[in-house]
């Protein structure tokens, strides 16, 4: 059964509740060892060069204390003060779209997490997303070439669509391709036990 099945976990690298999901799908992911994941990003916001509005900073770090309280995951809130925010999701998550096509797609996705909740750092400036890719073993000049190629966003979009044909229209999400058909299983964060079940009566 499992050798037929493939995860789809629908994320954003800048999407607090997906960092709070974090552990969820790690604990997900043990059940499932014989299972691949594959990530389908979803794009929370487009590129923007402008200033985060006083309103939507407020608004994410409310969303910040929510998940920290609902999850238990860390947050560092320097990142409020040492950085420009944005509110531009599109370039982190061409960069995990670049990662992919050298099999660091999942290193990729982490690591602009840590950077982001943990490290403080910006992960909407390409300056920050070419560092972590040098962390990986990228090469930085080809990374900062390929990121805003057009090319690249038209991969993203291909995500974009997957998204959409699975009706997942909130991060993070969970879906899965069985028997040769895809189908959403969960929307949102939750625990693993909840998802763990709604995991097996899908692949019955």
């Amino acid at each position: 059964m499992t050798n037929a099945t493939t995860l789809y976990y629908v994320a954003d690298p800048m999407c607090s509740w997906c960092w709070g999901f974090a552990p969820v799908l790690k604990e997900l992911t043990n059940r499932l060892p014989d299972v691949p994941v594959q990530i389908v990003l979803g794009g929370l916001a487009a590129d923007s060069d402008e200033p985060m509005a006083n309103e939507m900073r407020q608004y994410v770090q409310q969303a910040w204390r929510d998940v920290r309280a609902a999850s238990g995951v860390e947050f560092n809130f320097d990142f409020w003060t040492q950085c420009q925010p944005r509110r531009s999701t599109y370039p982190a998550c061409r960069a995990v779209i670049l990662a992919r096509l050298q099999n660091l797609e999942s290193q990729m996705f982490d690591a602009i997490q840590k950077a982001y909740y943990l490290q403080a750092k910006n992960p909407s400036d390409a300056s920050t997303l070419a560092d972590l890719a040098a962390e990986l073993g990228m090469d930085r000049e080809q990374f900062q070439l390929d990121l805003n190629q057009s090319a690249t966003q038209q991969l993203l979009e291909k995500d974009f669509h997957q998204r959409h044909q699975l009706g997942a229209n909130s991060f993070p999400s969970i879906g899965i391709r069985h028997r040769g058909k895809n189908q959403l299983i969960h929307r949102g964060w939750g625990d693993v036990e909840n998802i763990w079940q709604e995991y097996r009566a899908a692949t019955e």
